[in-house]
């Protein structure tokens, strides 16, 4: 690590133009080949993946997205003729548009149900060729224009669906400048000085520019979830900004204690920039540890956050130390280098300060410590026992969009379950199957929760063959609510079975709704899995790097807690709706499907991550003096002012993320914001050193026979920097 530093350094402007030309040719790259999104949530295996694949073999037509347009009218009917030859004239346009597949109004043969009862709400399904997120933007925008363009006094339009969601996202780039800019106030306090603040801003908007621009070619090697730049964002701004903090804050001090700008740049690389290696490889492997749930839509995002990471930690150790090489010592303060000139190099001083203080402290009261730590961890921790996956449904989009405007309308007019049909796609290959299939369409509307039933044929590619053939069913009750799960399984386990068994008839339950909650239970199932892989992933290096049993131990045990307590907030905060009105995050709803499992890879990456700065200072403190006690105080006093800064920053760039009103990325704002608060300020600073300090030297312990089989893997050289003096312990 040392000679990449020096080398950089030395070749400063070679290091910056090579950054600047990477990113000028990456641009110019993406510009040609184009990202592909892919946000397919097929599911093999499950009814939606069955029921997707036989219309995609057999029907593609209908296979694409499925979105509404919903009008009303304040004086008459609907179907006034006046109004229907409006209506009818905007949706005839609407079908010719491109990639728009067709077009179900409820003006032809068979569209009765989708007038309402009082004759004053009407609905067309507009069928796209595509899924929502591989549309043409355009083209979505000028469906909307095209059905708004029929509004009149007395006659409101409004469009809902995945697709016209996709179209009113607010860009990334909006919360990104804005956990930029809480990142650079907060830095700016911390430092004291500008070089110091633009230098982990200026580093952290590399990488992650670095990796968001190399998805536009991973795209078309793999397939990348259309939320992937907003996740890569979110995580690669805190990790980035994180990083660079700690290699900034150690050369800080190297230049305060009368190194040389080189001899500083080396010294803070082979240590801290040692530590943001090991930090950023814990976190790909958490990321990449995704991959073990086997489901397309969350291999999309782990991926391309794992290499926006690798971006991150790449312009933490290359760029970070050539602009090391270009300030010099401007990185100081302006008070901080007259104190230099003068000859007054300043010194690490343990015995001052509110977190020399607080070391201090710990010793005394560490029973106590750990008991209400703990307290407050399982206190946090308790609403998630009553943690329920699913998904939410446009009712909580903001009050000012059209999907939330639809939703409402259908609700009042029809009840909230025709904002969510389920589709059951049948295949039929002889007459006692079409019987069958007869028999069943006419018991749906019977079935308990099923508000109404439309029937539609659909083609085959060939016109031969085996039928298929499209019943939307329509609950009584909204897409979130427990209610249609338990009808979604109720139809798969009772009602179709009961009338296909001794055909050949196969019928599949399918539709976005019945798609969100096969992800739920998909993933719900395979989440041990994620726990064993991460945990065991990230125990086995913490025995590599701290040659130690305990410390990995408590760390699984603590970021295990730590995971819980940050899903009890998620759990109070948008399933109880504790949370959600005051931000405008509509109301109470399940927790999405695949959150628990991304939330817990990055929380797992970035836990490792502190605990890597905080106990790797403990161990340099350990390998010197062989004092439990002075390196948990070493370890506390060196490193709790950079983690707790680094965790406000990161909990500004997550917290931005909440404003894009996306409830989904409104989650992982919180969760994980709520995830590095608990670390920081708990787990860190309280629980881990209080816990190290009653175990005493058996947190270094490791059997002689398993020490000599292990590999080494060291993360900070203790012969690289003198540590400067610990307080002797104080008296317990």
């Amino acid at each position: 690590m040392s000679g990449l530093a020096r080398w950089c350094y030395q070749h400063r402007f070679v290091v910056i133009s090579a950054w600047i030309c990477l990113l000028i040719g990456l641009t110019v790259m993406s510009q040609v080949v184009r990202t592909t999104y892919d946000n397919s949530l097929a599911l093999p295996g499950t009814g939606s993946g069955s029921a997707q694949a036989l219309l995609l073999r057999s029907a593609p037509a209908q296979a694409g997205d499925s979105d509404q347009i919903v009008w009303q009218v304040s004086h008459g009917s609907a179907t006034d003729p006046a109004v229907e030859q409006r209506m009818q004239a905007m949706l005839t346009q609407v079908s010719h548009l491109p990639e728009v597949a067709s077009v179900a109004g409820p003006y032809t043969p068979g569209g009765q149900v989708q007038v309402s009862s009082d004759g004053r709400t009407a609905f067309a399904t507009v069928n796209f060729t595509k899924a929502a997120d591989d549309l043409d933007r355009a083209h979505i925008d000028r469906v909307i224009t095209t059905a708004t363009a029929a509004r009149e006094p007395g006659l409101t339009v409004e469009l809902g669906g995945k697709a016209i969601s996709s179209a009113e996202q607010t860009p990334a780039s909006n919360a990104s400048l804005i956990g930029i800019v809480a990142a650079a106030v907060i830095l700016f306090i911390a430092f004291g000085s500008l070089l110091a603040t633009a230098l982990p801003i200026v580093t952290a908007v590399a990488g992650v520019a670095g990796g968001m621009l190399l998805m536009a070619p991973l795209s078309h090697l793999m397939s990348v979830n259309g939320i992937a730049p907003i996740l890569g964002a979110l995580i690669g701004l805190g990790v980035g900004v994180d990083y660079s903090l700690f290699i900034v804050t150690r050369h800080r001090r190297g230049l305060q204690t009368g190194l040389e700008p080189e001899q500083s740049t080396v010294q803070a690389l082979n240590t801290s920039g040692r530590a943001v290696l090991f930090a950023g490889g814990t976190v790909c492997i958490a990321l990449l540890g995704l991959l073990v749930i086997n489901v397309r839509f969350i291999d999309g995002l782990a991926v391309p956050a794992a290499l926006t990471v690798v971006c991150t930690v790449v312009a933490a150790l290359t760029l970070l130390p050539a602009l090391f090489g270009v300030f010099g010592s401007r990185v100081l303060s302006r008070k901080q280098r007259r104190r230099l000139r003068a000859g007054e190099p300043g010194r690490a001083e343990y015995g001052n300060g509110l977190w020399a203080r607080w070391s201090r402290t710990v010793p005394r009261f560490a029973a106590v410590f750990v008991s209400l730590g703990l307290a407050v961890m399982v206190v946090l921790s308790a609403p998630v026992l009553h943690l329920r996956l699913g998904f939410a449904d446009a009712s909580n989009d903001p009050t000012s969009t059209h999907t939330y405007k639809s939703y409402d309308m259908l609700a009042k007019g029809f009840g909230p379950g025709f904002n969510g049909p389920l589709l059951l796609v049948a295949r039929t290959q002889s007459l006692a199957d079409r019987a069958a299939l007869d028999q069943l369409d006419q018991a749906l509307g019977a079935v308990p929760g099923v508000a109404a039933v439309q029937t539609a044929p659909a083609r085959t590619d060939s016109g031969t063959g085996p039928a298929i053939e499209v019943t939307q069913v329509f609950p009584t009750t909204a897409p979130q609510a427990p209610a249609t799960s338990a009808l979604i399984d109720r139809l798969r386990t009772t009602v179709v079975p009961h009338y296909t068994n001794g055909t050949t008839l196969q019928v599949h339950v399918g539709g976005l709704t019945a798609t969100f909650d096969d992800l739920a239970a998909t993933t719900s199932d395979k989440l041990p899995w994620l726990l064993v892989t991460v945990v065991g992933l990230g125990f086995l290096l913490l025995v590599l790097a701290f040659r130690s049993l305990l410390i990995p131990a408590i760390t699984a045990v603590l970021n295990l807690l730590a995971a819980a307590a940050s899903f009890g907030v998620l759990t109070a905060f948008f399933q109880w709706g504790w949370g959600t009105r005051a931000l405008g995050l509509g109301a109470p709803s399940p927790i999405e499907g695949y959150l628990p499992e991304l939330v817990l890879a990055v929380l797992f990456g970035l836990s490792m991550d502190y605990q890597v700065f905080l106990v790797s200072r403990m161990a340099e403190e350990w390998s010197r003096t062989r004092d439990n006690t002075r390196s948990v105080l070493a370890g506390v006093t060196d490193t709790a002012r950079v983690i707790t800064a680094a965790a406000v920053i990161m909990m500004a760039v997550f917290t931005a993320f909440v404003f894009m009103g996306q409830r989904s990325i409104a989650e992982f704002g919180v969760g994980l914001a709520a995830a590095v608060a608990l670390d920081a300020f708990i787990l860190r600073t309280v629980l881990v050193p209080a816990v190290m300090y009653l175990c005493g030297r058996a947190n270094w312990w490791l059997p002689r026979s398993l020490d000599r089989r292990l590999p080494h893997l060291t993360i900070e050289p203790p012969a690289r920097e003198q540590s400067a003096r610990a307080p002797e312990p104080a008296a317990v």
